[in-house]
């Protein structure tokens, strides 16, 4: 009895069919199944191979999956049929096995159910292994919403493929500051030292909050003496803040702007610190993300002349219909793209009436200056390249993929400054979401190291109308 008992009991470890649609997300999925199974349809290799040709990141993503595969079945040709073990190819990541379609598989479908479609002859594959296999736990790993649908409806188990999100719920990502307890002082007061440098007041606390406190996380303290400060060290229960410059009073204006709330204080500190390389402002529509980032641009490289020139560049995803093909050099083609960039200089470049740039024509000369230290440049010819003290901007980086940001961000040289703006509820490419985003995956991997920094920016400052837009609509 106990024998047989043994051989009913399923394994396990699942049976995962994966979607073309997987593969081409993400070319490493094979490897990304830990000690499950993996069965590839003969439908999915024959979409790889319809999908392989252009330039394209789905195209390139296709080739290097079907290369990868190349590799996995090339090391184990005569034992396909009892499955390719994936642990020597894969470096240890995963334990499971990889099966190929070796024989035609004739499911039948409910009639209503084309069975001429790609999406449905992968269906009927998980249909059959499911009848055929009732000792195993067979799953269909898909992107395509409508098909995880489809297969739900014909009885079957799907899933999403989650192993590319960086979150879950986007509410858990790291906003950047946070607020200390009104009782922080005195849990965390007890032997605190405390001492000036350089204009700056410094606090070294000991307390348990320390423990959860990242290197550059601004911390603020509402009340009768409110304190804004940086966590410049931490080491276990102890951690050092450093007091912030207030850039909200007229004397310390950054190119005649000053801080409207307390999380733009926060990102001119971040974006006027030499020793942050890499600054994520986050946030909605009229948060001031743009304007206070060109203005610390503005001031570091006309005024205090700390890098030589400023580039901006933007992922090109029109919100409507394209608008076709565009004549002129790199930077025609990009001015259209690059009306943030014009309404911002706007305002930065001061009014007329004021007289504080010698009327039109100190205000004309001072745009003509601004024009020769701002570079606008695509992102299709970034690769390849290095930037030496520039201030590179990368605008609307939520429409961006995490291999993208990478490219980007690695092109940053010594003594260069990169600053990755966007809003992850406003993302216009198809295949991204707000858990995937290459905006979300830089805000998480980058928090705690000690020359970057993030803001989440809370509050619109743009007009009346335009916040109470984003609220309602």
């Amino acid at each position: 009895m106990v024998t047989r008992k043994k051989e009913v009991t399923p394994p396990s470890t699942k049976l995962f069919v994966l979607d073309t649609n997987v593969l081409m997300h993400d070319p490493t999925s094979l490897f990304r199944f830990e000690e499950h199974d993996i069965f590839v349809p003969m439908m999915t290799l024959e979409e790889l191979d319809n999908n392989k040709k252009g330039m394209s990141e789905v195209s390139r993503n296709a080739r290097q999956a079907s290369r990868t595969m190349d590799d996995v079945v090339s090391t184990c040709e005569h034992h396909i049929e009892q499955g390719i073990p994936l642990a020597e190819p894969s470096r240890g990541q995963a334990s499971g096995r990889l099966f190929l379609q070796t024989q035609a598989i004739n499911a039948t479908l409910p009639a209503s159910v084309p069975t001429a479609k790609a999406d449905n002859l992968i269906l009927s594959v998980v249909m059959f292994l499911t009848e055929l296999r009732k000792d195993r736990h067979v799953i269909l790993v898909s992107k395509d919403i409508n098909m995880r649908i489809k297969a739900r409806a014909l009885g079957l188990e799907a899933q999403d493929y989650f192993n590319d999100k960086v979150l879950e719920d986007t509410d858990l990502l790291y906003t950047g500051m946070r607020e200390l307890p009104a009782d922080f002082w005195d849990t965390h007061g007890k032997d605190m030292e405390s001492w000036k440098e350089a204009g700056r007041t410094y606090y070294k606390v000991r307390g348990p909050l320390c423990n959860e406190l990242l290197v550059n996380e601004l911390v603020y303290q509402e009340g009768d003496k409110p304190l804004y400060a940086i966590v410049k060290q931490k080491d276990g229960p102890v951690a050092v803040f450093e007091s912030l410059i207030d850039y909200a009073h007229q004397k310390n204006n950054v190119w005649g702007i000053v801080a409207r709330n307390r999380e733009q204080n926060f990102a001119l500190n971040l974006l006027m610190n030499p020793e942050i390389d890499f600054v994520s402002l986050l946030g909605q529509a009229g948060t001031g993300k743009t304007l206070l980032t060109l203005a610390a641009a503005l001031t570091q490289v006309l005024e205090t002349k700390r890098y030589a020139e400023i580039i901006m560049t933007r992922v090109t995803v029109p919100v409507g219909e394209d608008i076709g093909f565009l004549p002129g050099t790199e930077e025609e083609k990009m001015a259209p793209w690059m009306g943030a960039l014009e309404d911002n200089l706007e305002v930065l470049n001061g009014n007329p009436d004021d007289g504080g740039y010698g009327g039109e024509w100190g205000r004309q000369t001072t745009r003509d200056l601004i024009r020769t230290r701002i570079k606008v440049k695509s992102l299709n010819f970034m690769r390849g390249r290095t930037f030496l003290n520039k201030f590179l901007i990368i605008d609307e980086a939520q429409n961006l993929t995490s291999k993208q940001m990478k490219t980007l961000i690695t092109r940053a040289g010594p003594g260069t400054k990169v600053v990755c703006l966007g809003n992850i509820a406003q993302i216009d490419t198809p295949y991204l979401t707000e858990g995937n985003s290459g905006l979300t995956y830089v805000v998480d991997r980058f928090k705690g190291w000690e020359h970057s920094g993030h803001i989440t920016l809370q509050r619109g400052e743009r007009s009346r109308l335009a916040d109470y837009a984003a609220e309602i609509l």
